[in-house]
């Protein structure tokens, strides 16, 4: 199986880091019925400004390790890291308000879509993710229309 993986610096900024991508050339093989699952980054690291930026060059070497493995594994993720700052608009009058969420680990700060065999699979995949570290967590979701 061909992985074609891309990594981004964090550059000087280290609050401002690129998406982490690796996909796979091929699929899962052996005829597995396969669902595609998001995974949803709430906190971690790059919600928080207590982060030396050689911790959080660390802890986003881990990402790019996590999203290498899971191509490996031919889950074939895609995603992207999100920045920190926003606006939110609710309501039927719409009304527009600074920043998504007050509490800092509630801010939602990225996402992958994975395939995994099952939820609990998607799960397992969940734990095995970096942003614990820091306190962050992870909501699993099956895609829509997906199997699993």
């Amino acid at each position: 199986m061909q992985i074609e993986s891309r990594r981004f610096s964090a550059g000087s900024d280290p609050a401002n880091i690129a998406s982490v991508t690796a996909e796979t050339t091929e699929t899962m093989g052996s005829g597995e019925s396969r669902g595609r699952y998001m995974l949803i980054f709430r906190g971690g690291a790059v919600s928080r400004d207590d982060v030396s930026p050689s911790a959080l060059q660390a802890h986003v070497e881990k990402w790019y390790t996590w999203s290498e493995e899971l191509a490996r594994q031919g889950r074939r993720n895609v995603g992207t890291a999100l920045d920190n700052a926003g606006k939110s608009v609710g309501g039927h009058e719409r009304i527009v308000t600074d920043g998504p969420y007050a509490e800092s680990k509630d801010l939602i700060t990225g996402s992958v879509i994975i395939e995994a065999a099952s939820l609990e699979d998607a799960v397992e995949v969940a734990r095995q993710c970096p942003t614990y570290e820091f306190g962050g967590s992870v909501e699993v979701r099956p895609v829509q229309g997906e199997g699993g």
